[in-house]
């Protein structure tokens, strides 16, 4: 191959990172803008804990019932196209929850959102994985840090919405026609072409800029066997997988249905300071991604997991044993920073693991993950209302202590400065 064909490629694969990385900041911004005006929909709408709770329940079922929609998307039309159309439907979804003028039209917004949001985080994570084969090193974490980035811009911007009253539908409108610009806007630098069959033909791809991938595939039985040994089953190892993620999502998802309304409810806080909690758990949240891909080569994915379990443990545990605004903000930060990779983990395990054809362990565990946001507002909104939501936001404690039990099944593999397995 001439040197002219690695640099074009190469210079492809840059701007292909470039244009995951907005795909992921819209994902994350998008839904963050609305977090911080749950209390103004509850009041408005006159909803109780549990009302509200089940209304932003809606969006993870949307995400349940389509997201097994995304692989054959993906396969039809691209992961790229599949990922800018889905973000635009997104937009549309939590502007209609803006002007929702009932619980039900709010829960069936709410729905389309999370059913849209599913698909463009299947497609974003598959694309994303297609260009991490074309740098032959781990940028995963990378795009999530990034996700976490387009989060903490969309919960100021909230946030400052909220303390400034503008109106919800204003608000809304202006976020969705900003960041789906973005997104239309990335489309062109992704990768062209439809996606590789088979996990030789990605490899093949991705060996055309020049580096060698050979002990990055060889890595990958290998790391699986492992799991495999210590578990026994494939469909367990998924299991775990998924249990894994959903503790990060469980946790996500109390910063982004909770944090607000505890901190203003329960706590009395103003509106911008009730945002804090959900922007302390993003922004520190993207600091552990950013810091990701050199933790889990110099520790292995199943040591940070397990430290990432006890600052969850102890770091919201403490908050809620200690009651106040500045102990609940940092300890929604370092929840945040406890679970940053782990989704991105259990998402590459599930990828990674033998048995399943190429992208249906991610698509198996980007739909099952979502299980958690399905069932964690409801059951927190049900608990405040019969006890308080200090007690029901004892479901983010319990999230680490899930992850502590279940982070045996990832990998152990560390790496040196150099790349070799150590």
């Amino acid at each position: 191959m001439s040197t002219t064909s690695v640099t074009t490629i190469s210079r492809e694969a840059t701007r292909a990172r470039f244009a995951v990385g907005v795909l992921f900041f819209t994902n994350g911004a998008l839904f963050a803008n609305v977090v911080p005006r749950y209390p103004e929909l509850k009041s408005d709408l006159g909803l109780s804990n549990a009302a509200i709770g089940t209304a932003v329940a809606a969006f993870p079922l949307g995400a349940l019932i389509c997201g097994l929609a995304a692989g054959l998307l993906i396969r039809r039309f691209r992961s790229s196209r599949v990922a800018v159309a889905a973000t635009l439907v997104t937009a549309l979804g939590l502007v209609l929850a803006g002007v929702a003028p009932s619980w039900l039209l709010l829960a069936a917004a709410f729905f389309i959102a999370g059913a849209m949001d599913s698909i463009t985080d299947v497609a974003q994570n598959s694309h994303g994985l297609r260009v991490q084969r074309l740098f032959g090193r781990s940028i995963i974490n990378s795009f999530h840090a990034v996700w976490s980035i387009g989060a903490v811009a969309g919960g100021i911007m909230g946030a400052g919405a909220a303390a400034l009253r503008i109106p919800l539908p204003v608000h809304l409108t202006v976020s969705a026609v900003v960041f789906g610009l973005a997104a239309l806007l990335a489309y062109r630098w992704l990768l062209p072409g439809a996606e590789p069959r088979d996990i030789e033909g990605i490899a093949g791809a991705a060996g055309a800029d020049g580096a060698d991938h050979s002990d990055a595939a060889a890595a990958r039985p290998t790391a699986s066997a492992r799991a495999s040994k210590l578990v026994g089953s494939r469909y367990v190892i998924l299991l775990a997988l998924v249990l894994i993620a959903s503790g990060g999502a469980i946790v996500e998802d109390a910063g982004a249905s909770w944090s607000a309304i505890y901190l203003s409810e329960g706590l009395g806080a103003s509106a911008f300071v009730a945002g804090l909690g959900f922007i302390s758990l993003q922004g520190m949240q993207f600091v552990g991604r950013l810091l990701g891909d050199r933790m889990v080569d110099r520790f292995g994915q199943r040591a940070v997991a397990r430290v990432g379990g006890a600052l969850v443990l102890v770091g919201m545990g403490s908050a809620l044993a200690l009651p106040g605004v500045p102990m609940t903000i940092i300890g929604f930060g370092v929840a945040g920073f406890g679970v940053a990779t782990l989704i991105p983990s259990a998402m590459q395990a599930a990828d990674e693991l033998p048995g399943f054809a190429p992208g249906a362990g991610l698509t198996i565990i980007g739909w099952l993950l979502r299980v958690g946001f399905l069932l964690s507002p409801p059951i927190v909104g049900a608990i405040a209302d019969a006890t308080s939501l200090r007690t029901g936001l004892l479901v983010v404690p319990a999230a680490g202590l899930i992850v502590l039990v279940f982070a045996g099944v990832l990998s152990a593999r560390r790496f040196h400065s150099d790349g070799r397995d150590g």
